[in-house]
């Protein structure tokens, strides 16, 4: 990359803010973690620090936004990115793979999530989540992340990225056993409720139904309570 004036140039704060009204998940843990992988290669002041350019925030961008609605791993968004710096035209990495089809890496709507019956490697699950080996391997001790057989689901691909951007602020994964046991007793709460539709010949449609609608209030509930917390906590 070519040099550039320093006032064009952005410390990883700054590149930071640029990024965080798209993506609020963002970290500099992210961040590094893409630059270690060979992703994105800002320059280097003479004491070390990184600098950024329009052009580096606009690539951190690409490869944030091709995760998130396309769940593609970083190798194969990695390989894009290496042909494009070679000078080669080639598609868009998500039309690729929405060729090859069985991959399953598609968007899935505004609201970010995986679709639950995506077929994922547990190699195409760190890349998608963006963590390491230990701490899949930790989440799967407690229960946190399963898989099916060899593969994995797009919940598991949702849990793991929740837990690694968590990890950012200090979570570890002792820490979310609370919301697992609170994720358990919801879903007991809800079981409880569907059960008579279930004992119904014709009832599973109806309780399929309602057991959605009782998950997305209890999520809402959840979420005014821990707002309404939060604001007793830290005062006006």
């Amino acid at each position: 990359m070519s040099a550039q004036p320093a006032r064009r140039m952005m410390n990883i704060g700054d590149a930071l803010a640029l990024l965080r009204e798209e993506f609020p998940d963002v970290t500099v843990s992210k961040i590094r973690f893409l630059e270690a992988e060979g992703l994105i290669e800002p320059q280097r002041t003479p004491s070390g620090y990184r600098k950024f350019s329009h052009a580096d925030v606009e690539r951190l961008r690409f490869i944030l936004t091709a995760q998130r609605d396309h769940y593609l791993p970083l190798r194969v968004i990695k390989e894009y990115l290496q042909a494009i710096d070679r000078g080669e035209r080639v598609p868009p990495p998500w039309e690729a793979a929405s060729a090859r089809g069985p991959r399953r890496l598609v968007a899935a709507g505004a609201a970010g999530r995986a679709p639950a019956d995506m077929r994922l490697t547990r190699r195409q699950l760190l890349d998608g989540a963006a963590i390491d080996e230990e701490l899949l391997a930790e989440l799967e001790e407690a229960g946190l992340v399963r898989r099916s057989g060899r593969h994995y689901d797009g919940d598991a691909l949702a849990i793991a990225r929740a837990a690694g951007a968590l990890g950012a602020y200090g979570v570890q994964v002792r820490h979310l056993r609370v919301l697992k046991a609170a994720a358990d007793r919801q879903l007991a709460l809800i079981e409880q409720v569907i059960a008579p539709l279930l004992r119904r010949r014709d009832g599973h449609a109806e309780a399929e139904g309602t057991a959605r609608r009782l998950a997305e209030l209890s999520l809402s509930l959840h979420s005014a309570l821990v707002s309404a917390g939060l604001r007793e906590s830290l005062g006006p």
